[in-house]
C-alpha cells in the first residue's frame, strides 16, 4: 500500500511539473508574439500613406 501511495505521489508530481513547464512555455511564446506585434505596429506607423489621387486602383 505504501508503494502505491508513493507511486501516485510521484505521478502527481510529474504531472504538476509537466503542467507548469507547458504553462511557462506558453507564456513565453505569448510574450514573444506580443513583442513581435508591437514591433510590427511600430513599423506600420512609420510607413507614410500615399497621397490621395496619385495612384489608380486597378484591382477594384
Amino acid at each position: 500500500m505504501m508503494e502505491s501511495i508513493a507511486s501516485m505521489a510521484m505521478g502527481m508530481s510529474a504531472a504538476s511539473f509537466a503542467t507548469n513547464y507547458s504553462l511557462a512555455v506558453t507564456k513565453k511564446m505569448m510574450d514573444s508574439q506580443e513583442m513581435a506585434g508591437q514591433e510590427l505596429a511600430k513599423m506600420l506607423e512609420a510607413v507614410p500613406a500615399p497621397p490621395k489621387g496619385k495612384y489608380v486602383d486597378v484591382y477594384a
